[in-house]
């Protein structure tokens, strides 16, 4: 049965499942259609696409918001939900730490997509 549908592009699971137009991996939870997977994978000239929290498309330059607290090694107060940080670049960092920045009262660090709101 699962002879005929593609891994997950994510995570390269073989339990992938139709639902509806879309194909579900049920071990990273994400969805696609074959259509958009086939155009991810052999268009735009291998570039990854960066989304926010809330889905918007990254870029360098851009000005962000942190949506939740962040806890920070050394720091007795982190990060506050609601902090801009500005001219954000983007990087191919480690366990998902996609974007480098400079934030106010902290310095040069690395955040992850996930945590962020585009400004």
């Amino acid at each position: 049965m699962n002879e005929n549908l593609p891994p997950c592009p994510e995570c390269s699971g073989a339990y992938t499942y139709e639902m509806g137009a879309l194909f579900v991996c049920p071990e990273c939870g994400h969805e696609w259609s074959l259509s958009a997977g086939a155009a991810d994978g052999a268009g735009a000239g291998g570039e990854k696409v960066i989304k926010d929290a809330v889905g918007n498309v990254l870029a360098d330059g851009d000005t962000v918001t942190v949506v939740k607290t962040l806890k920070v090694k050394g720091s007795p107060t982190g990060i506050k939900a609601g902090t801009k940080v500005r001219n954000i670049r983007l990087v191919d960092g480690v366990d998902g730490h996609d974007i480098d920045c400079k934030v106010d009262g902290f310095g040069p660090m690395q955040l992850k997509s996930s945590v962020v709101k585009k400004a």
